[in-house]
């Protein structure tokens, strides 16, 4: 009798780190799914940027440094690795695309060219869409970190070689409040 008892705890324990185990692979895959959706966008992004540049640099030839701006963060985006070099070069990016669009609004020829009005609208769609990509991401890192953390999975996550993710941060400046003057 002590061992069928011995058996069957046995089996359960087997069982439950399998089970674990199991969920933390689903998740774990959820968590680099959702960042290759992030990876997806971000590079729908950076092959809009020569077309936008293009449309404006007939217009914006005393705007150098802004176009160069676009294009430096534009090559840093390309280049960065992990989550957390492609989040500073994502803001590096975004505040160099605010410029670009701020400085348009001098050029009422530019505002007009169908061209440029067709770019900025595919960029603010994509912007959504990274946004969202971004959401999604975090939502799933946030599972993956607490699965991590809850006991009794908390035992075994580390022993069995899974670590703790990143979230995809927003720029500081992205937090502060946006200042309307009129």
């Amino acid at each position: 009798m002590i061992g069928w008892i011995i058996g069957i705890s046995i089996a359960v324990v087997v069982l439950w780190i399998i089970l674990t185990y199991n969920a933390l692979v689903r998740v774990r895959n959820q968590v680099v799914n959702a960042w290759a959706q992030i990876d997806v966008q971000l590079k729908r992004r950076t092959d809009l940027i020569p077309n936008l540049i293009e449309s404006v640099k007939g217009y914006m030839k005393h705007e150098k440094s802004v176009l160069t701006e676009v294009t430096k963060a534009r090559t840093q985006m390309m280049s960065a690795q992990t989550p957390t070099e492609k989040a500073e070069a994502n803001n590096m990016l975004t505040g160099a695309l605010k410029s670009l669009f701020a400085v348009s609004e001098n050029y009422p020829d530019l505002k007009a060219n169908q061209n440029f009005l067709q770019l900025q609208e595919e960029l603010v769609g994509t912007e959504n869409k990274v946004a969202y990509s971004r959401q999604h991401y975090n939502d799933m890192v946030m599972r993956y970190n607490t699965k991590l953390e809850v006991f009794p999975t908390n035992l075994f996550a580390g022993a069995l070689k899974f670590e703790k993710r990143d979230s995809f941060e927003a720029a500081d400046a992205d937090k502060e409040p946006v200042k309307v003057q009129f």
